[in-house]
């Protein structure tokens, strides 16, 4: 587990990953795996996250990605925490079908929420029917 004020680890991530949102198990899994897990530093401001989510949540719709998870309750996380400080954090599972975006406190200590992203194929895989 983090210390106030120090990026969490990946084991203190997957155990923080209990009820926050739908998108908890598969994320939680993805790091049980072996994904890389990216902590931000700093602390950001709670605008410049949901930005940032809603970003990733465009994204996808437009890019191939075709389903999302966490999106909603993330969301209503992101609400509560308005004017306040937030970290982020970025893991996917190793086939790279799936990114998660993690949401913790301004300590680093507790995460707050989590959503994911799925492609509609991987990135590495290239269609038979294109030349």
């Amino acid at each position: 587990m983090a210390t106030e004020g120090e990026p969490p680890s990946r084991p203190g991530i997957a155990a923080m990953l209990i009820n926050q949102t739908s998108a908890r198990k598969p994320a939680r899994e993805a790091i049980a795996a072996g994904a890389e897990v990216r902590a931000a530093d700093g602390e950001v401001p709670h605008w410049m996250a949901a930005r940032i989510a809603a970003a990733r949540w465009r994204r996808p719709l437009a890019g191939g990605l075709r389903e999302i998870t966490g999106r909603d309750e993330t969301v209503g996380v992101l609400a509560r925490h308005r004017g306040g400080q937030l970290r982020t954090g970025i893991t996917g599972a190793a086939d790279r079908l799936w990114s998660f975006t993690l949401y913790f406190g301004a300590t680093g200590t507790g995460l707050l929420a989590c959503s994911g992203v799925k492609r509609s194929r991987s990135p590495s895989t290239k269609d038979s029917s294109e030349p």
